[in-house]
């Protein structure tokens, strides 16, 4: 499929796809090197990287990344909580493979961040990588702070090498599980190579007969790639692509849960995660998807778990068997320590990465990545639960539902949606332009972030320019929508591809008010109770209606969280009360430091 026009000027990626034809031509002239589409594993997958002598290694992580701190729930409000994060590379082998990565203060993943809803965080944030980078914390509101929204080439240029920010801002009213990230996707993918963390924001109040627990744990996972993340975005851009076809996406190795997995293969074969539980006690289980492309199963061998809330909306609380987590969403569950199932008191926790999008196969890839849970009368303080080899035995109760990213979830508290007062249809596929590209589009325009400038300040420079309500397609590839009044507005959102795609849309929590198979068509929309979230599931070639008011001032992303597919494109923004946004006090160093990135 061709897209309507030629777009010469789209992206510098263009002109790295005809650099690498190029060089292919010349490679096999030379070399007398046919091109052949095989299902062959790259070989720097086969064999460790030799380290860097100046690299630092991967340090352990510490408890306080997965034991939280519940007891500052409850502390008195408006607290200014500060981090330093040092961001740099070293060499760390998280399943056994040894690699290059990306980490924050030696760690991955980096340092949980915990806070109550009223307190005020600063991050100070050094960048010690050879490229920019930036943080964008996921599903906050940064309602005022905009321009600490994080996301490199709409809010801020990102930070130079050598250089630092500060990020400075308060959570009004959001609360719940999340994360932060690198978010240079635009240009690079960061956070595949290790730059994420958790952020948990206690709610100063709970409502009335929500279910209770004694203690708290984390539990980040991620699909894990044995190549640095720049090595897979050239081979996924390249007019070859991956395995001989183009559009093909990465497929990952193994996977990691709390910074630990297994791969056999090579290496040392990885190291277990693990808690110890008091018996007898309720545990809450967050769990955050930091990966790039896979979802991932949760689940707890013979632990039925109770679902009570998913991006930050407490839920109905619902007893399941496990969670798959699509890319970026976050889920809470309680485990109740009181299984007798195994006599030595070890469970397997299972983090599954799921198959379904990988396109061709990855040899000796592993996904079935576990850690361990053992009580505190365990019979051995070291020992695993069992065989690797041991099939997944279930929750141990009958008729438990498992949930997955199209499973409806019912909110705790009602919160009806107001009445829609715009509409935006917005339809997204992956086609091949003219210039042979293969690209995702977003209501036939795939986006590409302003060269040296940010669409925020673009806006501020040129405020006639983007202040008329509508749909504008600016620079050649900014699909946005602006409105400069406070609306009622509904994104009709029609998937056009084959797969299924996690859609995030910054600076707010939509109501999901409906979806199915097909087009969106004026299907009845009329759920009383819809969940909010801020990461959907949108499946293959099915509608999603989203709703959200634009009282938040400020330029706003919604994208496909698949790290390939937002750097392939898949874009667009939310320009709300470019009136108000006007008025925002940009720090100078956002400013800046897109004139430090060009000279």
């Amino acid at each position: 499929m061709s897209v309507s026009r030629t777009r010469s000027d789209h992206r510098c990626r263009v002109c790295m796809v005809l650099a690498l034809v190029l060089l292919a031509i010349v490679l096999g002239l030379g070399l007398g090197i046919g091109l052949k589409h095989r299902h062959e594993k790259h070989e720097s997958d086969t064999t460790s990287s030799t380290p860097p002598a100046s690299l630092p290694t991967l340090q352990p992580q510490p408890v306080s990344n997965s034991v939280l701190l519940n007891g500052i729930n409850g502390q008195p409000s408006s607290q200014t909580r500060t981090y330093n994060f040092n961001i740099s590379e070293a060499m760390g082998a998280p399943d056994g493979f040894l690699r290059k990565m990306l980490v924050v203060n030696g760690l991955y993943p980096g340092p949980t961040i915990e806070a109550n809803q009223g307190d005020r965080l600063v991050i100070n944030v050094q960048n010690n990588l050879p490229n920019a980078t930036s943080i964008h914390w996921h599903g906050l509101f940064q309602n005022g702070t905009n321009f600490y929204d994080g996301s490199a080439g709409i809010t801020e240029c990102g930070i130079p090498p050598g250089r630092s920010l500060t990020y400075n801002f308060t959570f009004g009213e959001f609360s719940g599980t999340t994360w932060w990230q690198d978010s240079t996707t635009a240009v690079s993918t960061q956070y595949t190579d290790g730059i994420t963390g958790a952020l948990i924001v206690h709610p100063s109040t709970t409502p009335s007969g929500f279910p209770s627990w004694d203690e708290e744990l984390m539990v980040q996972m991620a699909d894990w790639y044995h190549d640095m993340s720049e090595d897979l975005l050239a081979q996924y851009f390249s007019p070859f692509g991956i395995q001989g076809t183009q559009g093909n996406e990465p497929v990952a190795d193994a996977g990691t849960l709390n910074g630990l997995g297994q791969y056999f293969a090579a290496g040392s074969g990885g190291s277990y995660s693990n808690f110890t539980l008091e018996r007898g006690k309720t545990y809450r289980i967050r769990l955050v998807n930091s990966g790039s492309f896979a979802s991932i199963r949760f689940s707890v061998d013979s632990h039925p778990l109770t679902l009570i809330e998913a991006d930050g909306t407490l839920l109905k609380p619902t007893i399941v068997s496990g969670v798959t987590i699509a890319v970026a969403q976050r889920y809470s569950v309680l485990l109740h320590a009181n299984v007798t199932a195994n006599a030595n008191a070890t469970y397997w926790m299972r983090a599954a990465v799921q198959d379904d999008m990988f396109t061709y196969i990855q040899p000796g890839q592993n996904l079935d990545i576990r850690g361990v849970i053992r009580y505190t009368d365990a019979s051995s303080p070291t020992g695993l639960p069992g065989d690797l080899s041991s099939p997944d035995p279930g929750p141990g109760i009958d008729n438990a539902l498992d949930v997955d990213g199209t499973t409806p979830l019912i909110p705790f508290t009602v919160d009806p949606a107001p009445n829609v007062t715009r509409f935006v249809p917005v339809s997204f596929a992956f086609e091949r332009g003219n210039d042979g590209s293969f690209l995702g589009y977003m209501n036939t325009t795939s986006w590409s972030p302003l060269p040296n400038n940010t669409t925020l300040l673009e806006t501020l420079d040129n405020p006639t320019e983007y202040s008329v309500s509508g749909v504008m397609i600016a620079l050649g590839d900014q699909l946005m929508v602006v409105e400069d009044s406070i609306q009622v507005l509904d994104l009709r959102v029609d998937n056009l591809d084959d797969g299924d795609h996690p859609f995030h849309l910054h600076g707010h929590r939509p109501w999901i008010m409906g979806t199915g198979a097909g087009r969106y068509v004026g299907q009845a929309i009329d759920d009383p109770n819809p969940l909010r979230r801020d990461t959907v599931l949108i499946p293959a070639y099915s509608y999603m209606v989203l709703r959200f008011v634009t009282d938040n001032p400020g330029l706003w992303a919604f994208h496909c969280h698949l790290a390939w597919h937002m750097a392939a494109g898949l874009v667009m923004q939310i320009n709300s009360l470019p009136s108000k946004t006007a008025q925002l006090d940009v720090p100078e160093p956002v400013i800046s430091y897109c004139a430090v990135l060009s000279s």
